[in-house]
């Protein structure tokens, strides 16, 4: 085998745009093999992999399948899964093909702590992700029925509520969810399938999917795909370096990039100081800020008074559903909302699915009305009893802003578990 520390490992893949994958593997390898994107065009494969740029590989779609022909050798797992997405040089030179998803999907379903045998499971998509859940599932013991837009009625996500309500777990093993296109799609309406254990979603950007998003409103225990691309890299770190590694480092390793990914959305009255806040605490994490008013202006060309004077507070709440959606997207932000912004529930879910919320408390007496149209209409007193049952619906969490800025930003870094994190240069 190389010597480590020279070994140029990497993921091989048509379009990669950002990947966890570098960090994930520098985190479990130190600096005990290099770790690189390789971004190649369908023609250029088979060339790649008989060259000498890499010592071992991690491969995405779309080559999981296309670089079966060009290896010496196939673990088992991943012949009989039809898939490999981890390449290694045997001592003799030879080219190795694992299966590590395989290891990565296993983890995830047993951290659910479902007992699946003689149960149902619905795995949906038919691509190579979906031939890893099923393999998984069905050496469980489930029941395994796989779903897709063209399998037969019995087969097919349109009619799956009619034959497989008994279904114990769903497994979305397709793109639908996904940022930044399918953002708040899903294909199956969760509360047809009263029997429903669990739900895995092997998407993980955004953080919430739609269906996950579902599970949590009905009390389904859902995960999202972060576990499993930490535990399938895992498992291929051990194979580069041929040797073992506890798999306690897996959770530590995603509980880092889901902190480092989500945002942070405040939320409260009008002048409660969500904007000061939101900037102090994107300082403090070195992180952008995003101010929805600010969003909402932008778009429209002019101010928010002019905008409530010449389309109403409907007229404005559509603009800023669409804010919402824009600022939802984003990742690691800070997010300063308007005040009025839970007054929409769809905003919920907008927000929702790649942070966490904080509602900003602050005294009635010292909130400011100059230039905001509902506190100008509307006693500050009965707008704060309308709003504040929503606020708390929002919120995960709950911060006094009566004091020191620099204490508020102390209180919801403490509150979200950032006490360990340092500004970033």
């Amino acid at each position: 085998m190389l010597n480590t520390i020279d070994m140029r490992a990497g993921l091989l893949g048509e379009r990669l745009g950002h990947s966890f994958s570098p960090q994930i593997h520098a985190t479990l390898a130190g600096d005990r093999y290099t770790y690189e994107l390789y971004e190649r065009a369908p023609d250029q494969v088979g060339a790649f992999l008989k060259g000498n740029e890499w010592d071992a590989l991690n491969v995405t779609i779309p080559y999981k399948k296309t670089v079966m022909p060009y290896l010496d050798e196939i673990s088992d797992e991943a012949r009989r899964i039809g898939a490999v997405n981890t390449i290694t040089r045997t001592a003799d030179g030879r080219l190795r093909g694992d299966n590590t998803d395989y290891f990565g999907f296993a983890l995830t379903v047993r951290s659910m702590g479902v007992n699946l045998a003689g149960k149902k499971a619905l795995v949906l998509g038919e691509g190579g992700a979906s031939a890893t859940a099923a393999a998984v599932l069905t050496d469980m013991g489930a029941d395994v029925v796989v779903l897709s837009r063209h399998g037969n009625e019995t087969h097919s996500y349109r009619h799956a509520a009619r034959y497989h309500a008994d279904a114990a777990l769903i497994a979305n093993c397709t793109p639908v969810g996904m940022y930044p296109h399918r953002n708040g799609q899903r294909l199956l309406d969760l509360a047809r399938f009263p029997a429903l254990e669990c739900v895995l979603d092997m998407v993980y950007n955004p953080a919430r999917t739609a269906m996950i998003q579902q599970a949590e409103r009905l009390g389904i225990p859902a995960q999202n795909g972060l576990l499993m691309l930490v535990a399938q890299a895992k498992r291929a770190c051990e194979l580069f370096l041929g040797e073992p590694m506890s798999d306690s480092v897996i959770t530590p390793i995603g509980d880092s990039i889901a902190r480092q990914t989500e945002n942070i959305i405040l939320v409260g009255m009008p002048g409660c100081g969500k904007s000061t806040v939101a900037t102090r605490l994107a300082e403090a994490l070195g992180r952008p800020t995003v101010d929805t008013d600010r969003l909402i202006v932008d778009a429209a060309g002019t101010d928010i008074p002019t905008i409530f004077a010449a389309e109403g507070e409907d007229g404005f709440r559509l603009r800023e559903i669409r804010a919402m959606r824009e600022a939802g997207k984003m990742s690691s932000a800070v997010i300063a909302t308007g005040g009025g912004a839970v007054t929409r529930d769809v905003n919920y879910p907008a927000l929702h699915q790649n942070g966490r919320i904080v509602f900003l408390r602050r005294d009635l007496d010292k909130l400011p009305t100059d230039g905001r149209p509902i506190s100008q209409v509307v006693a500050r007193e009965e707008l704060y009893a309308k709003r504040l049952p929503l606020y708390c619906r929002f919120a995960d969490v709950e911060i006094d802003n009566n004091g020191d800025v620099d204490d508020t930003v102390s209180a919801i870094l403490t509150a979200l578990g950032y006490r360990d994190e340092t500004a970033k240069g």
